[in-house]
C-alpha cells in the first residue's frame, strides 16, 4: 500500500496543477478514497493474490506445518464476514483463502433454482460470484479504513498527537481483506475453447487459482456421487493448457492450476484413448479398461476391438455406450492422472477420495512424489464425509488390530450419542482436530478446504432461530442467541447500517458537499445503541 502521506502529497500536487477549478477538492479525501480502493480491477487482484499463493506454496515446501486453509462461500457477504472474523481473531489473513464451490453455485446461485452438481448452472454465474466476493472484500477494506480515518480526525480534533501517530501507523500497515480465491471451473463447461473462454472471465473477475477436474463435461457428477465418467489424459491436458494460455494472455503469469482427479470413484470412460505406440499415454489409459480376450470371429455386431500385448481385446461396453474400467484400478489411475497433470502444466493436485483417511491419501502422494518430488495437494475436507463415524471406525479398527478390547463398542453404530464421552469418542475427536496438521505433514496436503460449510451453517442457524422465535421464546430467541452474542463477541455486522456502507456514504457526502451534506450517521441513528 502506498504511504498515506505520499498519497496526500501526490493528490495535492495534481489538484494545484488544475488551478481554481479543483480548489474545492481535498487532497486528503482523495488519498483516503484511493487507499480504500486499493484494487482497480479484477486482474490487479489476480496478480496480487497469485503472488501470495506462490509464496505460501514455497513456504509449505520448506515446512509442511505451514499449510493453508479455506472455507467455501456462496455469497459475497459470507466471504466478507469470514475474512473480517479471521482478522479479528488472528490479527492477519496469512494462509487463509476463500473457496468457490461449483456445488454451491449450482445449489444456491443458479437462475434455474437449486440444481445438482452436474454443470447445469449458467457458466457466467461462476465469474459473477468471484466478482461479488471481491466486491464485498474490497468494501470490508473501505469500511475498516473509514473507521481509522474517523479515529484520526477525532485524535486531531482533541490535539492527541500520540494517538494520531498510532492511527497513521495502522493506516500505513493496514492488511487488506482481499485473499486468494480457489475457484471451481468444474470440468470446463465444454471443450478446451469453452474452458479457455470461461477461465478468462474467472481470471478477469479476480481468480488466481482455478480448479478443473478430469470428468466428461456433459456427464459431470459431484465428486461424492456415483456415475462419474473420466476422459483420456490428452483431453484433460488440453484443458489445462487452455487455462494456462488464459492466465498468460491476461498477464497473470504465476496463476495457479489445480488438477483434480475423480478416478478413485470413477469406474467409467466415454472414450477409448488414441494411442500410437505401446506404452504411450493413450495406451496406459486404455490398459485400465475391463476387457475380454477374443478372436475377431467372436465379435458381435457393433463391438469394439483393441489390440493389447499382441492380443485382441474386447472392452466391456455398457448399454449407456460407456466403457468400464477394471475394478480396483482407481488408485493406480489417480496416481497416473496426477503425475501426468503435473508434467503438463498443473501446479497443485486434488484427489477426491471416498473418506478422509491419511494413510490412503499419503500412500498415493508418496507414489506421485517418486516422480514429482514437490507434488502437493488441495484437499476437500468434505461435508459429504461422516467425519464422526469415519474416525470412530478408524480408531475402532486400529485398536482391534492392536489387540485392544473393543467389545464395549458396536462398530456399525458408532455414530450414537452414547459414545460421545467414551475413550474411543475422545480419541476420534482428537484425530479429527489434528487431521489437517497430520495430513499436511504425512500426506502432502498444502491446502485444506471445506467445500460447503457455509451452506450447512446457514441452514443450522436458520433452523435454531426459527424453532425459538416461532416457539415459546419469541423475540428472546433472536435476542438471546443472535443479537446478544453479536454484541458480546464483537461481530461487525451487529451495526448492520455501518456494515452495508452507510458510514462510507456519509464520508463521501461530506467530501462532495461539505457542510451541506445530509448524513445518516447523526445522533438519532439507532446504530449508536451499539457503540
Amino acid at each position: 500500500m502506498s504511504r498515506y502521506s505520499d498519497e496526500i502529497t501526490s493528490a495535492a500536487n495534481l489538484i494545484a496543477d488544475q488551478g481554481d477549478a479543483w480548489a474545492a477538492i481535498d487532497p486528503e479525501a482523495v488519498a483516503r478514497m484511493k487507499i480504500q480502493n486499493r484494487f482497480n480491477t479484477g486482474l490487479d487482484i489476480a496478480r496480487y493474490t497469485a503472488k501470495i499463493m506462490r509464496e505460501d506454496m514455497a513456504r509449505y515446501d520448506e515446512d509442511p506445518s505451514k499449510y493453508t486453509q479455506s472455507l467455501g462461500c456462496w455469497h459475497g457477504f459470507i466471504g466478507q464476514q469470514k475474512m473480517i472474523s479471521i482478522k479479528k481473531h488472528f490479527g492477519n489473513t496469512k494462509g487463509r483463502y476463500l473457496y468457490l464451490s461449483g456445488w454451491m453455485v449450482a445449489a444456491l446461485r443458479s437462475e434455474f433454482g437449486p440444481l445438482p452438481d452436474q454443470s447445469m448452472h449458467e457458466k457466467t454465474s461462476v465469474p459473477a460470484l468471484i466478482e461479488e466476493l471481491y466486491t464485498f472484500l474490497r468494501q470490508a477494506d473501505a469500511r475498516e479504513l473509514g473507521g481509522l480515518f474517523r479515529d484520526l480526525d477525532k485524535a486531531r480534533a482533541e490535539g492527541n498527537a500520540v494517538r494520531e501517530q498510532e492511527i497513521k501507523n495502522s493506516i500505513e500497515t493496514f492488511q487488506t481483506h482481499v485473499v486468494p480465491i480457489i475457484a471451481d471451473i468444474d470440468a470446463g463447461f465444454g471443450n478446451a475453447e469453452a474452458t479457455y473462454l470461461l477461465a478468462k472471465k474467472m481470471i478477469e473477475a479476480g481468480a488466481c487459482a482455478l480448479q478443473i477436474e478430469n470428468q466428461v463435461s456433459d456427464e459431470k457428477q459431484c465428486g461424492h456421487q456415483d456415475g462419474k465418467v473420466t476422459v483420456p489424459h490428452e483431453d484433460f491436458i488440453a484443458k489445462i493448457r487452455a487455462i494456462r494460455y488464459a492466465f498468460l494472455e491476461l498477464g497473470v503469469d504465476d496463476g495457479i492450476i489445480v488438477a483434480r482427479t475423480d478416478s478413485l470413484g470413477a469406474g467409467l470412460t466415454k472414450q477409448i484413448a488414441v494411442t500410437h505406440e505401446p506404452g504411450d499415454l493413450g495406451d496406459q489409459y486404455n490398459s485400465f479398461l475391463d476387457c475380454d480376450e477374443v478372436t475377431p470371429e467372436e465379435l458381435q455386431n457393433g463391438d469394439v476391438l483393441i489390440k493389447r500385448d499382441g492380443k485382441f481385446m474386447h472392452p466391456k461396453r455398457l448399454p449407456s455406450n460407456l466403457f468400464q474400467f477394471r475394478p480396483g484400478t482407481g488408485e493406480d489411475r489417480c496416481v497416473l492422472d496426477s503425475i501426468t497433470s503435473l508434467q503438463n502444466g498443473a501446479d497443485l493436485l486434488w484427489i477426491e477420495t471416498e473418506k478422509p483417511h491419511i494413510g490412503q491419501i499419503g500412500g498415493m502422494v508418496n507414489r506421485i512424489r517418486e516422480v514429482i518430488p514437490n507434488a502437493k495437494l488441495v484437499y476437500n475436507n468434505s461435508p459429504s464425509f461422516n467425519w464422526t463415524l469415519n474416525f470412530r471406525q478408524q480408531v475402532f479398527d486400529a485398536w482391534k488390530e492392536l489387540g485392544k478390547n473393543v467389545s464395549a463398542y458396536d462398530r456399525d453404530n458408532l455414530m450414537s450419542v452414547e459414545y460421545d464421552e467414551t475413550e474411543l469418542g475422545h480419541e476420534a475427536d482428537k484425530k479429527i482436530r489434528t487431521f489437517q496438521a497430520d495430513a499436511a505433514r504425512e500426506a502432502g496436503i498444502f491446502h485444506h478446504l471445506i467445500t460447503l460449510p457455509t451452506y450447512h451453517t446457514a441452514a443450522l442457524s436458520t433452523d435454531t432461530l426459527s424453532k425459538e422465535y416461532f416457539g415459546e421464546l419469541g423475540m428472546l430467541g433472536y435476542v438471546l442467541h443472535v443479537q446478544r452474542e453479536e454484541i458480546r463477541q464483537g461481530i461487525a455486522c451487529v451495526k448492520h447500517q455501518n456494515m452495508s456502507g452507510s458510514d462510507i456514504g456519509d464520508d463521501h457526502k461530506e467530501y462532495f458537499s461539505g457542510d451541506a451534506a445530509l448524513k445518516a450517521g447523526g445522533e438519532h441513528n439507532t446504530m449508536n445503541q451499539f457503540s
